[in-house]
């Protein structure tokens, strides 16, 4: 059985603009080609100095966000010359940026990442939700002529160009693990925007709600396990972030001595290694930690490893 919903419909005249309009942003043309290069570098460079400035940079040029979008209305009315064209120019755009990000990876030969590549390596319900906004955006800024596009092109970058850029980087130090997270974020947030713009699509009378939107919505629910899971084991790691913090601020003589100025664990290393940064006017013994790292486990009754980043604080007090 056929699955349909009838919305208003647009006239004859705009369906067929729309898709004119659509084919023409869906080619993989030399000017396409030329933007996802650009987008990549800089998206690149600024992932290699952990630059968020210079990743907002290649924010400003989406180039992959086109032919997604004339994907998702191809999707939609079974158009396969639309859906081939949406399909090609994604797949070439993906595998030239992959292959910069993996050269430039090679040449530099980096092998601790920043935060800004790791913090796309583990993706959660959180990004879907993004994806989705602003495949949205993306969908009413071509419906509504009256918004710049520019306006969902910096939301979409966010979500493609440096995920993408991360799977090459991770491919070339040989790290598979971070490969896998950044795949699934760009997974995730091809399939989300595709997905409402789709939604954008039928409400604004493009399009009818057909079976293809019922498949696409399947795989997004499929690809939501694994991102479910990932969200719930980020809240478990916020929660015990925050227990260890205040357990050590709180039930610790180290604690209520120094002014704790930032927590990050690494949640990679087996045990977790947590990092607490300090400042004292006194000097922090081994002993003391190893005290305080005791303490701490058995009160959460998980291991971890405690290392102190001291900033020592000296006292200046005016003369008599």
């Amino acid at each position: 059985m056929k699955t349909q919903l009838k919305l208003k419909k647009v006239s004859g005249d705009t369906l067929v603009q729309m898709r004119q309009d659509l084919m023409a942003e869906s080619r993989p043309s030399f000017n396409y080609m030329i933007l996802v290069i650009t987008a990549c570098l800089i998206a690149t460079f600024g992932l290699l100095s952990n630059s968020t400035a210079v990743i907002i940079g290649a924010m400003l040029v989406a180039p992959i966000m086109l032919p997604l979008r004339g994907l998702a209305f191809g999707i939609l009315e079974n158009d396969q010359e639309l859906s081939r064209c949406g399909i090609i120019s994604i797949v070439v755009g993906t595998i030239v940026a992959l292959i910069l990000s993996i050269t430039l990876g090679k040449i530099v030969g980096i092998e601790d990442f920043g935060s800004e590549v790791l913090a796309r390596t583990e993706p959660n319900l959180i990004d879907l939700g993004i994806a989705v906004v602003a495949g949205g955006l993306s969908g009413f800024t071509k419906v509504e002529k009256g918004i710049s596009d520019a306006v969902a092109g910096t939301a979409i970058a966010v979500a493609l160009m440096p995920p993408l850029c991360v799977i090459g980087l991770t491919l070339s130090q040989g790290f598979y693990d971070l490969s896998y997270g950044a795949t699934l974020l760009y997974l995730t947030n091809l399939i989300g925007i595709a997905l409402a713009c789709m939604i954008v699509f039928v409400l604004a009378g493009y399009s009818q709600l057909k079976r293809e939107f019922v498949i696409t919505l399947i795989v997004a629910s499929v690809l939501a396990i694994p991102l479910g899971i990932s969200f719930l084991k980020f809240v478990t790691q916020l929660r015990l972030q925050t227990d260890l913090r205040n357990i050590f601020q709180e039930k610790t003589l180290t604690g209520q001595r120094v002014d704790l100025q930032d927590t990050h664990i690494n949640w990679k290393q087996n045990p977790p290694t947590a990092y607490l940064k300090v400042r004292s006017t006194e000097p922090v013994t081994p002993r003391q930690v190893r005290l305080v790292q005791d303490f701490i486990n058995q009160k959460m009754r998980q291991n971890f490893t405690l290392v102190f980043l001291v900033e020592d604080v000296e006292q200046v007090e005016a003369e008599k």
